[in-house]
């Protein structure tokens, strides 16, 4: 019989949601809140995202676990999603009721894992393809075979129905799905960590990260985004919006991160990604007025807290300025964060360490 743990041990509060207690010591992702950092294997987001292409990032994500060259990890991403779309059919036949995630995850569950290609080559480049193709059947349109001769963020695009992709979008979409590869011990990456550390194959492990990211508290602002933008509709009737929004409680979307204390440092990065595309799409300068008169507001009714922009405000301006609409925001993160989420399960399997944490019994005593 196991001894139970000496209360007196036990320093995370249970009602923290394990916030502050280190579970990993970890060489991928530094999440810096104070200074609104994020930094990748020792290099800044800002160097990476617009700067390499989203097959480069992973493989520098990747560098201790799988040994190729960024042309290698390329051709086998595309032979990747290539062999996945022998999968497709279930997704097809899957019920009318799934939605587009669910329909992702029944593509996953299916995938067979070559023996002969890592597991999370295998598996990052079979989601690109699940979604494209989920999309495809929820509009009642045959799913669209992948071009393995492309890159991940062209041959999506391609895929969810764009012929010829225009260069702009697919070099925003490559900047997005950089810019999302991974961030600290998020509640998915966590999730798939444990997984990954009872030797379940990462398959399983990325099963489970998704279900944790379709939780409304993890993966599930960016739409209201727009929903908000869409609401105010011009710039002049943005400060009045937000200060009667303010005064009856509401959350502003997009606003305010659990961790950084700052500006979230991926905001500005996809911001910057806009430039190519705010001509003709007024959408773009509309939420830039809004972003200004928001953090006005936030810091005259709300100074003791640190309120300022966060990935999710900006990301759905670039995603709808490309064309993604915003039922797709979801799936498309887990598009993005699932050589993240691979990168965690191969390094927690490196440590032959399961994750077992002590619980504390409060129910009732036996009679």
């Amino acid at each position: 019989m196991t001894k139970a743990p000496d209360p007196g041990t036990l320093t995370a509060d249970p009602a923290s949601g394990l916030e502050g207690v280190v579970a990993a010591h970890t060489g991928l992702s530094d999440v810096d809140g104070q200074n609104g950092q994020l930094v990748l294997r020792g290099k800044r987001i800002e160097d990476l995202a617009g700067k390499v292409w989203f097959e480069d990032a992973i493989l520098h994500l990747w560098h201790s676990y799988i040994f190729c060259d960024a042309d290698e990890l390329r051709k086998a991403m595309g032979d990747a999603r290539q062999a996945a779309f022998s999968s497709v059919p279930l997704i097809e036949a899957s019920s009318g009721k799934l939605s587009i995630y669910e329909r992702m995850q029944v593509g996953l569950a299916a995938l067979p894992l070559d023996p002969d290609r890592p597991q999370a080559v295998t598996i990052s480049g079979a989601l690109p393809v699940f979604l494209a193709a989920a999309c495809r059947v929820s509009e009642g349109e045959n799913p669209i075979a992948p071009d393995p001769n492309l890159t991940t963020a062209e041959d999506l695009l391609r895929m969810m129905g764009d012929e010829e992709p225009d260069a702009e979008h697919i070099a925003a979409l490559d900047r997005y799905l950089v810019t999302i590869l991974d961030h600290g011990l998020n509640a998915s990456t966590f999730t798939a960590r444990v997984i990954g550390s009872t030797e379940a194959d990462m398959k399983q492990a990325v099963l489970g990260a998704m279900g944790a990211l379709s939780g409304p508290l993890h993966g599930g602002a960016p739409g209201p985004v727009l929903d908000m933008i869409d609401a105010i509709g011009a710039p002049e009737n943005a400060a009045d919006w937000i200060s009667e929004a303010l005064n009856r409680k509401e959350r502003l979307m997009g606003f305010g991160h659990r961790i950084y204390r700052t500006r979230d440092p991926r905001a500005d990065v996809l911001k910057a990604g806009l430039k190519t595309l705010q001509a003709g799409n007024p959408k773009v300068s509309l939420a830039e007025k809004i972003e200004e008169a928001a953090l006005t507001a936030l810091r005259k009714a709300k100074p003791d807290r640190a309120l300022d922009t966060n990935v999710e405000f900006y990301t759905a301006v670039l995603l709808d300025a490309i064309g993604i609409d915003r039922t797709f925001f979801t799936p498309l993160f887990a598009v993005g964060r699932t050589p993240g989420w691979c990168a965690h399960v191969m390094e927690q399997q490196t440590t032959g360490k399961l994750i077992r944490p002590a619980s504390l019994y409060v129910g009732p005593k036996p009679a």
